[in-house]
């Protein structure tokens, strides 16, 4: 597939004011991710970790103590339900694409399709230090619309609280998160990202939980590594399936442009590691992984 991560524009009106304008990230939980792994957290498949979609966004730092993100969002990156591409699933952040049939499978392409629009978004975060431990605490929420391209056919919404510290080399971050997308009487819907389709629940809640330390090193090329474990768990789902469960322990390692990632993720009902999100299985999957990249 083709898709576009990011394109914006954006201002600098002063040393505290910014604004973004075009497919650009939705300020919600804890940033720039709330992981450390190539597969980020279980939050990112339900579309509350790194998500862009087109709109304007408004950067005010207070001080030096307090950021203030603000964000209006018309749709989706691929124009909303009546954006006129070739395959909706074609796209590198998750979002709703649609509702299915009775009967119809959990990977199937829905049969009636659906987008986000008109969606307000707000992140608000105090940072402050207690002796070696600098500290992030934060919330977040969300509210928009759900159209099916002749009319409003619902709406939704998601909140989160979160906190990232840092002490010496050691990171933790933790972030819990609710939403809830009200369409009728459905349970269950369809998302889209990587060129394939799934299915989560309409409303649900999810805790993460993440440690991380970073280490300086002089291996020839060779100048960081960090190790990592993230945890994360999605519960209390509308459509009754089984909780969705991943934990990945690994590595990142960066040597001049290159950035590789040694992930072991063992996962219940986890996309891409054998399930779905909105999976009934009581087995665990496990993948080990290595990405590299190379950065110019």
């Amino acid at each position: 597939m083709t898709a576009i991560k990011y394109a914006y524009a954006g201002y600098q009106f002063s040393e505290n004011w910014q604004v973004q304008a075009g497919i650009t990230k939705v300020p919600f939980g804890n940033q720039a991710y709330n992981s450390q792994n190539y597969f980020f957290s279980t939050n990112y498949y339900l579309g509350l970790e790194d998500d862009f979609d087109l709109g304007v966004v408004f950067k005010r730092s207070i001080a030096d103590n307090w950021q203030l993100d603000l964000g209006f969002f018309k749709n989706d990156e691929l124009g909303g339900v009546d954006g006129y591409v070739d395959n909706r699933s074609d796209r590198y952040s998750y979002d709703i694409v649609g509702i299915r049939n009775d009967g119809d499978g959990i990977y199937d392409e829905p049969t009636e399709g659906l987008g986000e629009y008109n969606t307000l978004a707000g992140r608000f975060a105090y940072y402050f230090t207690t002796g070696e431990v600098k500290t992030e605490v934060g919330v977040s929420a969300l509210q928009g619309g759900i159209h099916n391209g002749e009319r409003r056919a619902g709406d939704y919404q998601a909140w989160a609280f979160h906190t990232s510290s840092q002490y010496r080399n050691w990171h933790l971050q933790f972030q819990h998160s609710q939403y809830d997308y009200d369409i009728g009487q459905a349970d269950r819907l369809a998302v889209g990202a990587y060129s394939f389709y799934d299915s989560i629940a309409a409303d649900a809640k999810s805790t993460t939980l993440n440690i991380a330390y970073d280490m300086a090193v002089d291996f020839g090329p060779v100048t960081d590594l960090q190790f990592y474990n993230n945890f994360g768990l999605v519960y209390d789902k509308s459509d009754n399936s089984e909780n969705t469960m991943m934990n990945v322990l690994g590595m990142s390692v960066a040597a001049g442009g290159l950035f590789t990632y040694f992930d072991f993720v063992h996962a219940k009902n986890q996309p891409f590691v054998g399930g779905s999100a909105s999976g009934n299985s009581d087995e665990t999957e496990q993948r080990f992984n290595i990405n590299i990249g190379y950065y110019f």
